[in-house]
């Protein structure tokens, strides 16, 4: 046993058979009990030295232990007068002194007249309410014949100040041993009520959510430092006074009239939006207080301003701005300042155009001059993943949703991009069964996980982007009527490179000085070369001409990547062309792009993915192509 216990014994007697108690009955009590001597008010003086030694419990008897209890904090516990304590003193006495006077408090004297109707002793009970009162009472007795007062120190003492025999009830062993074990169990049970609520405490202090308890009167109980921050109001000034001159506009006292919760209300504070639970506390269908909670809505945005940072370290950022699209023709203008009208708003975007024209490029720039700009960018190609996975990755899995599922289940990028903006590539490609499960996302803006079994709310902005025709697909029930209308709120119209040839000369120099490093030697492009590269068809579009500048800059042996050098680099049937030729030679673009595939399918032996590479374009586009050329 390690809990600290003072005995404090009102005389002599009893601290002496304390003493022994604790040195026979068990080991461990010494240096963790100790025996104070002190009687009413020394006694409390005692009692109050052995709390400030760290003492849990404290024993006494009679009116000093009464005394003891009105005037601390911790528990105290009364060793018991037994019958074989009376039963010890009255043989003391002898029973031929006629009726004698059991004087004492009613902890001490509880039932002795019970025990002398079994013995057949007369007997006066002297009940005593305090101190003061003792003489009075004993005078009393006195004058009605009582010779004889047993009862406590006080009372035999004053007794035998006024000629009457006096003796102290005795203690026994059995009765302080029994009291000393009884505060070993109260200092057990206490320690560890204090360490739930010290651990309570510690919760409840350390939530960002303001608490505040009420009693049934409406004034406050506790009130937690969340509170105070919330309300700026300190604890000293807030716990006792009641709620409605603390908190404005607070709907406790209605909840401690009804008795009914009341959860999930919205509380104004000035500029604060708080998010208000009311509990009412219930003991037997009795409201006796009520407990509050107020989440500052501003805590949370911070909260979830720092997740966002988070996502941002991961590489969920738009990296894009507008001016970062190089040209300057008609066209692109166009569709950049159609962009800049459309990040203004939330609503879906739809981006159209053939393949490597800049889609994404467009989307980043869309989510980076739009309020979301600090939050996720996240962006999915549908053509590039097979269902199930596009589905697992779109929407996220539970733990155990399937075979292979990671440990603990896996947040889907619509929860990643939350708050921020979801880029779907390829929309056109998209299954028909998920696109069901897009079309509720974007209805009810939230997702379900694989396996799961609970909705998720998400704010999240979608801009798809496709090179198909897709109320073609529409018509053709390869895509959702219902989805397509959803996602074409917005719609952006992005030009083909050869719509807009005036771009290639300032797009030939943006990627020659990033890419110089791949052949330092070269240090421009001739005229005659940019104008043979202005009058070709460019089906892989921007794309295309970037894989092209590369190439040419790594095959270059000349100072600057002349019109030889382009013409060694494009297909055998137009490298043989003069720049003036081209087009009345070659006939019209659409000609001169499919007798370009055709070359470039010869020269791959067929193989789709290496010629869709060297084109600069997709394998799915590329098969489209084919397909309408065929027709």
């Amino acid at each position: 046993m390690d809990y600290k216990i003072c005995l404090i014994a009102p005389f002599a007697s009893m601290k002496k058979l304390a003493d022994e108690v604790i040195l026979e009955r068990d080991p461990e009590w010494q240096g963790n009990v100790e025996v104070a001597l002190g009687d009413s008010q020394a006694g409390l003086e005692q009692a109050r030295l052995a709390m400030e030694r760290g003492a849990e419990v404290l024993i006494s008897r009679g009116g000093t232990a009464l005394l003891i209890a009105e005037q601390v904090s911790v528990p105290v516990v009364q060793i018991q007068v037994t019958a074989l304590d009376i039963l010890r003193t009255i043989k003391q006495v002898g029973v031929s002194l006629g009726v004698i006077g059991v004087a004492g408090f009613r902890n001490v004297i509880y039932e002795c007249e019970t025990l002398a109707e079994l013995l057949g002793i007369s007997v006066r009970v002297i009940a005593l309410e305090n101190k003061a009162e003792t003489a009075e009472k004993i005078a009393f007795a006195a004058s009605e014949g009582i010779k004889v007062v047993i009862g406590d120190a006080n009372s035999v003492e004053l007794a035998r100040q006024i000629g009457l025999g006096g003796y102290v009830i005795g203690t026994g062993k059995d009765a302080i041993y029994k009291a000393i074990k009884e505060a070993e169990l109260v200092a057990e049970v206490r320690r560890r009520e204090q360490e739930r609520a010290e651990l309570l405490q510690a919760i409840v202090n350390s939530s960002t959510d303001g608490i505040v308890a009420v009693d049934k009167a409406a004034r406050i109980t506790f009130f937690n430092p969340a509170a105070c921050d919330i309300f700026q109001v300190s604890q000293a000034m807030a716990v006792g006074r009641s709620v409605s001159e603390v908190i404005p506009n607070t709907r406790l006292p209605a909840v401690l009239d009804n008795g009914v919760a009341e959860m999930g209300e919205v509380q104004h504070l000035g500029n604060k939006e708080l998010a208000t639970k009311r509990i009412p506390i219930k003991i037997k269908d009795e409201v006796v207080g009520a407990i509050a909670s107020f989440q500052d809505v501003t805590q949370l945005q911070r909260f979830e301003q720092a997740i966002r940072q988070k996502l941002h370290s991961k590489g969920l950022v738009a990296k894009v701005s507008l001016n970062q699209i190089i040209g300057s023709s008609p066209a692109l203008e166009a569709a950049k300042r159609q962009a800049r009208r459309y990040a203004m708003s939330s609503s879906t975007v739809l981006i159209t155009g053939e393949s490597g024209t800049g889609k994404e490029m467009f989307a980043q720039s869309i989510h980076n001059l739009s309020s979301r700009d600090k939050s996720p960018f996240v962006a999915v190609n549908c053509a590039a993943l097979p269902e199930n996975l596009l589905e697992s990755e779109l929407l996220g899995y539970e733990e155990g949703a399937f075979t292979g599922a990671k440990k603990g289940g896996k947040q889907g990028l619509f929860e990643l991009a939350h708050g921020g903006t979801m880029f779907l590539d390829e929309i056109g490609e998209m299954p028909l069964a998920l696109q069901a499960r897009l079309l509720r996302v974007l209805q009810e803006k939230e997702v379900m996980r694989l396996g799961g079994d609970r909705v998720i709310p998400v704010d999240v902005r979608v801009i798809a982007a496709t090179n198909q025709d897709m109320a073609e697909l529409v018509a053709k029930k390869q895509f959702r009527e219902d989805l397509y209308y959803r996602l074409d709120i917005l719609r952006l119209y992005l030009p083909p490179l050869r719509d807009r040839k005036g771009d290639i000369p300032m797009l030939m120099e943006y990627f020659y000085r990033k890419l110089n490093l791949l052949n330092p030697t070269v240090k421009g492009i001739a005229p005659e070369a940019l104008t043979i590269l202005e009058k070709l068809s460019w089906p892989g579009n921007v794309r295309e001409l970037v894989n092209l500048m590369e190439r040419a800059l790594l095959l270059s042996d000349n100072e600057v990547v002349t019109a030889e050098d382009i013409r060694s680099i494009l297909p055998a049937q137009a490298a043989s062309l003069q720049a003036d030729s081209l087009p009345g030679e070659y006939g019209n673009l659409e000609e001169m792009e499919k007798e370009t595939i055709e070359q470039i399918l010869r020269e791959e032996k067929f193989n789709y993915t290496r010629a869709a590479s060297r084109l600069g374009i997709n394998r799915t586009t590329l098969w489209r192509k084919i397909q309408k050329q065929n027709r």
